[in-house]
């Protein structure tokens, strides 16, 4: 019986979709890129709400597509994107 509980909890572990994000986890930016020089606003989702786990997270993010971050201006749950979307513009939840 002990093995059945077990593997029970196994596969409803491995039923439960692990998307990797927290739904209400976001941070808004502020990113460059440089010859020519181009800087852009945005908001993106991320996995831990903190600013320091947000600078490491999107700087790899924003690299792969060729753009340094500056800095994370604030990191704020679902409640604060409908007031950043227009600012964002095309880079809202673009990385």
């Amino acid at each position: 019986m002990k093995h059945m509980s077990l593997i029970l909890g196994v596969v409803v572990t491995l039923l439960i979709p692990d998307s990797g994000f927290s739904a209400d986890c976001y941070a808004d930016y502020k990113a460059k890129q440089d010859n020519p020089l181009r800087l852009h606003y945005g908001v993106a989702q991320i996995s831990e709400c903190s600013k320091g786990a947000a600078k490491a997270e999107l700087s790899a993010r924003l690299a792969a597509q060729g753009w340094t971050l500056l800095n994370i201006v604030s990191v704020f749950d679902e409640s604060g994107l409908a007031k950043r979307k227009q600012s964002a513009g095309p880079n809202y939840l673009r990385f």
